[in-house]
């Protein structure tokens, strides 16, 4: 296939930045979007210009690392896949393609394609842990009686990678599935009972703190959700929230 690509390069998050476009050849259908990069990449380092910027890690769909907004949809046209999973099967011979980086003010851009997220990690430790006893005296968690509905549930949530599509998919940039993935993983269990009202309320502070939107009850983030988080999370942070604020 041949493409013309029109891609993002901003130099840093101070810097205007600029839509650049690019004619590639050579693409297989077989390729995923980020092997697609790549060959762009080597085309422009062989001519001695800059390569685009982007990030990457496991290519396996589970770091949350490859987060592009591919024609106005974050991870691109796919369903339940990340960037790396979306082959160029879905992309016709001739088709122009419109590359850019997550859009967020909590989401600065480092440069070109690639953002800072660490504002997600910094709202995963303000509560994202449980107390564990380590003095000798520790308990079996599977020794623990835990409903199979609360089991379930709470591994779906935990299955968000905080990739950052569900910021991406909402015109104001919420990161309320996120939040709420992280904080119904331990709302469900038992042993995410002791922390419960100090979580809610840091975490959601945090979220504030970095600058994040309120949720739009759209359901654009589920819907871009390469894991298909559910918005009954934000339903169950919703009341975590207002529990929390009750008991003072």
């Amino acid at each position: 296939m041949k493409l013309n690509l029109k891609i993002w390069r901003q130099q840093d998050a101070k810097s205007k930045g600029k839509m650049t476009d690019y004619a590639i050849s050579g693409v297989e259908g077989d390729m995923s979007f980020l092997e697609m990069l790549d060959v762009l990449n080597e085309q422009l380092i062989n001519k001695g210009d800059e390569p685009v910027v982007f990030d990457h890690d496991c290519r396996e769909g589970i770091c949350g690392s490859c987060s592009l907004m591919i024609n106005g949809e974050p991870h691109g046209p796919d369903r339940m896949v990340t960037t790396c999973q979306l082959h160029m099967r879905k992309f016709s011979d001739g088709d122009t393609i419109v590359i850019e980086p997550f859009r967020a003010k909590a989401f600065p851009v480092i440069k070109d394609l690639m953002v800072d997220r660490s504002s997600f990690d910094r709202i995963q430790q303000a509560g994202g842990y449980v107390s564990v006893n380590t003095s000798g005296n520790t308990q079996d968690a599977n020794s623990i009686p835990i409903e199979k509905d609360n089991a379930d549930d709470a591994f779906y949530a935990a299955a968000c990678i905080g990739c950052g599509a569900c910021v991406a998919a909402c015109k104001n940039a919420s990161a309320m599935l996120f939040t709420s993935a992280k904080v119904s993983q331990y709302a469900l269990l038992p042993q995410g009972q002791v922390e419960a009202t100090e979580r809610v309320q840091n975490m959601v502070r945090q979220m504030d703190l970095e600058g994040f939107g309120n949720c739009t009850n759209t359901g654009a983030c589920e819907i871009e959700c390469p894991k298909g988080i559910s918005l009954e999370n934000i339903a169950r942070l919703n009341r975590e929230y207002y529990s929390a604020n009750l008991k003072g």
